[in-house]
């Protein structure tokens, strides 16, 4: 997250993709961090996901991910 909140001081958007899993721990680093960079998460857990599973999760997650990056 510290390289996505440099990213974002500097004019260029970022967001970071986590599972919902570390939501809450990544609203406290980001406070740490005094940024605020946006965030999709996906559902947890991702570890033992199939190929095709974590495609589908890409695929699903993909709108979102371009609207932060262009909003």
């Amino acid at each position: 997250m510290h390289d996505i909140a440099d990213l974002e001081r500097r004019g260029i958007p970022g967001v970071y993709i986590a599972t919902t899993e570390f939501e809450d721990g990544a609203a406290v680093q980001a406070r740490a961090l005094g940024a605020d960079p946006a965030a999709v998460f996906l559902p947890h857990p991702i570890q033992d996901r199939t190929d095709e599973e974590m495609r589908a999760l890409a695929d699903d997650a993909a709108d979102e991910i371009l609207k932060n990056l262009v909003d």
